[in-house]
């Protein structure tokens, strides 16, 4: 019987070998807006799909394989092609029918401004004897 060592560091960039395609998403907020930036170089702005329900911002799309070389003639291959669904639960709720999408450079940004906060409202309830 032989033993090999284990190492939780390359079994981790193993299992990332074998996982599906995920872009890298930040979000942060300002004082007027709550914004998404996701990283997508190599996808065209056409198969990227954004929804907002319920404060949860969906990101899904595709990135196509571009060459030709069969599977079994690659040295590596860490480019991940195929199709990605992220969401993430936004810190406040927004107007999603006024954000703005900007795609430039592999980087898409999201802008949602967030919808306005009422005040408190104090509402008077009769208690029935």
């Amino acid at each position: 019987m032989s033993l090999i060592p284990w190492s939780p560091f390359l079994d981790t960039f193993e299992n990332l070998e074998n996982s599906n395609f995920l872009p890298a998403i930040d979000v942060y907020e300002n004082k007027d807006n709550v914004v998404v930036e996701a990283t997508l170089a190599g996808i065209k702005p056409a198969n990227i799909n954004i929804s907002v329900k319920d404060d949860v911002f969906t990101i899904e799309g595709q990135r196509e394989e571009t060459s030709e070389i069969e599977e079994k003639n690659y040295y590596r291959k860490e480019v991940r092609t195929g199709s990605f669904h992220r969401s993430v639960i936004l810190p406040a709720s927004v107007q999603a029918d006024a954000s703005e999408a900007i795609f430039e450079n592999g980087l898409l940004k999201v802008t949602l401004p967030k919808e306005e906060r009422q005040g408190t409202k104090n509402i008077k309830i009769e208690i029935k004897k």
